[in-house]
């Protein structure tokens, strides 16, 4: 299971970091990333870390998040600074075994998601 952690409510500009950790029965994992669903919103992606040096981020993100893992501990973090009131959404973290995990990436497993609340 994908385990996420860090969610929580914060006045525009600020930052939060998610946490995510795989456990149980997923034993290997190279992709991790997070999508975000806003309300009456399709669920979109926002980043990943392929565990082998690659990044790849969302364009409404770029330059604010921070994506990174550590392959010990089979967690994957989300930094997101100068958050917007836009940035308001559940945030879901995803991970499979594969290196490619891009715009497109379609993951095999899926956290329950954390609360995010940017207020302006």
């Amino acid at each position: 299971q994908l385990v996420e952690s860090g969610g929580g409510s914060v006045q525009a500009g600020g930052s939060l970091r998610l946490s995510c950790a795989a456990s149980g029965s997923i034993q290997r994992t190279n992709c991790m990333g997070w999508f975000r669903q806003a309300p009456g919103k399709e669920r979109d992606w926002v980043a990943t870390d392929n565990g082998v040096g690659t990044t790849y981020y969302g364009d409404s993100v770029k330059g604010r998040f921070t994506i990174s893992q550590d392959n010990a501990k089979n967690t994957v973090y989300l930094l997101m600074n100068s958050l917007k009131p836009e940035d308001t959404a559940i945030y879901t973290c995803a991970a499979d075994s594969g290196y490619w995990c891009g715009r497109n990436w379609r993951p095999y497993y899926w956290g329950q998601g954390t609360q995010v609340t940017v207020s302006s």
